[in-house]
């Protein structure tokens, strides 16, 4: 276990702003990761448990107490058959695109459309991680916990935790540390069905086809990295948190709300794209409001921070950004779309010492 003082903290995500930890401890060991939050919480001082910060922004202050850097690892054929597929644990320390590629060459189906999102595999049920028609709730079994309440190491079956659209048990309160996760896998060489239509026409195949899953993976990683949503040291566009905001989701009212506010302010030829969503409501699209609310891919360059040249959903570090850059960009944009349209758009990274 490694202990430092005054650590950079920047550097530990992919945003790569925020200023030094008091301390900071890097775990290898599950042993050494829980013993380490025991620590903390019994000498009831600030705790922050960062994985691969792909989701995090934080301050340029840092952080006042104890950041724990989880890099535990290990992935565990639990059982493989024809009726359960493939029951597979992974270490949350694990890189997640790593595990990714790992089912793809072990004929693992289930996750082959989260190829390329940055982050550790603990991560993926703190914010039901999700792309191109997949998320992870859909192979989540179980997740191993440290529950900070009661002290214990606890076992958290998928319907426990809670997940709806980037959500989780896990996000709503800092009470768990994920230890490992429990993916039920497919046995095949087969995608799952594609779900997304721009997937589907680089695949040149139909909505629901199935197609070999190292096609499916290289169509994901090539629409992911015209989008700059895969890491690129050299590519300003990929130093980020991926998509800053959620897709709104609404009621169908709310959403006739806005296509009417969008005909007047747009015309009445345009209106917002309307997704069906597994609870009945509406979802539509943050990029779409974003863009047509004036705030067009590249916007804010050539300053410090600026909405990427691909996308407009991703927030920039163009380099020498600061935290307070990327949060007054960010709020830019988020009033301007409430302004224009009447929708608040929220967050998806977590902010660490500030808020948007």
């Amino acid at each position: 276990m490694q202990e430092l003082h005054d650590a950079p903290l920047a550097e530990l995500t992919t945003m790569r702003v925020g200023g030094p930890a008091r301390r900071l401890v890097v775990a290898e060991t599950i042993d050494e990761l829980v013993d380490t939050i025991r620590e903390v919480d019994d000498a009831d001082e600030p705790l922050l448990v960062v994985g691969g910060g792909s989701n995090l922004v934080i301050a340029d202050a840092g952080f006042a107490g104890t950041v724990v850097r989880v890099a535990t690892s290990g992935v565990e054929v639990e059982s493989a058959d024809s009726c359960g597929g493939a029951m597979v644990r992974v270490a949350a320390g694990e890189v997640w695109d790593d595990v990714v590629r790992r089912a793809v060459d072990e004929g693992w189906s289930g996750v082959e459309a989260l190829s390329g999102i940055p982050g550790s595999a603990g991560a993926t049920p703190v914010q039901n991680v999700g792309a191109y028609g997949q998320e992870v709730a859909q192979t989540i079994a179980r997740v191993r916990v440290f529950d900070r309440e009661t002290q214990e190491v606890r076992t958290l079956a998928a319907s426990e935790c809670g997940f709806t659209y980037r959500h989780s048990v896990f996000k709503a309160s800092t009470r768990y540390v994920v230890l490992d996760v429990l993916f039920q896998l497919a046995l095949s060489d087969r995608s799952q069905p594609i779900a997304y239509a721009d997937l589907a026409r680089g695949l040149g195949v139909e909505v629901g086809a199935r197609v070999p899953l190292a096609d499916a993976r290289e169509a994901v990683l090539e629409q992911r990295r015209r989008r700059g949503m895969v890491l690129d040291p050299a590519d300003h566009d990929t130093w980020s948190c991926g998509s800053f905001f959620t897709n709104p989701i609404m009621s169908a009212a709310r959403f006739a709300e806005l296509e009417g506010r969008v005909g007047d302010a747009l015309g009445e030829d345009l209106a917002p794209p309307r997704f069906a969503d597994a609870s009945g409501d509406v979802k539509t699209s943050a990029a779409w409001l974003i863009d047509r609310a004036g705030f067009g891919k590249g916007f804010g360059m050539p300053g410090p921070a600026a909405l990427s040249t691909k996308h407009t959903l991703a927030v920039t570090n163009r380099g020498s950004a600061t935290a307070a850059d990327v949060v007054a960009l960010a709020r830019e944009v988020r009033d301007g779309v409430r302004d224009r349209f009447g929708v608040t758009l929220v967050n998806e990274p977590v902010f660490v010492g500030h808020e948007l």
